[in-house]
């Protein structure tokens, strides 16, 4: 299956089981690469609870999360958090592609699409990322995006009990001087 026929929407209710399905299958890759979820989130009943609280923030202005598809069938997750309008007009970006689909460049379009619809419709100028630096994968990911590394932290996330650097990156939309500026 090409990733022409890669298709996402908003977090919604209705994607609970087959979202902790998704989980579930690719907890074991996701944990030794990111920040392990905790073990109570792989319930059905936390996961429709997490569903809740990403409703409430994208209504809230805070955060937008997607979920990734291909046939119809959960490949990853991308999703904007920690929304600051007042001074900064920016976002967090997070993402997670399920081990089968690596490499295929499902991370790039996601990426990319949001990057344009963060501009766009959410009127977001800023985006930052972080990037554990021996995740070249992610690394490339951003940078064919548009992201520049701006900074770096020196053995500050922990997995699986090993201590690892991460790279800061920004994006920032050329069309940045044109925004609105956010009500004071």
């Amino acid at each position: 299956m090409s990733t022409d026929d890669l298709s996402w929407h908003q977090l919604e209710d209705v994607d609970a089981a087959q979202l902790l399905a998704f989980e579930l299958q690719h907890r074991a890759f996701f944990e030794a690469r990111i920040n392990a979820r905790a073990p109570s989130y792989y319930r059905l009943e936390a996961v429709r609870a997490s569903l809740d609280e990403a409703r409430a923030q994208r209504l809230a202005d805070q955060a937008y999360g997607f979920v990734l598809q291909l046939g119809g069938e959960i490949v990853g997750r991308i999703n904007l958090t920690a929304v600051q309008r007042q001074h900064f007009n920016r976002a967090q970006l997070g993402y997670r592609i399920g081990e089968p689909w690596q490499g295929r460049g499902i991370a790039s379009r996601a990426v990319a699409q949001l990057l344009q619809r963060a501009r766009a419709e959410l009127g977001l100028w800023r985006i930052e990322a972080v990037a554990r630096a021996g995740n070249l994968g992610s690394v490339r990911v951003l940078e064919r995006n548009g992201f520049t590394p701006y900074g770096r932290t020196a053995q500050s996330m922990c997995i699986q009990g090993e201590w690892h650097d991460q790279i800061l990156f920004e994006w920032r939309s050329g069309e940045a001087p044109h925004l609105q500026p956010a009500p004071v």
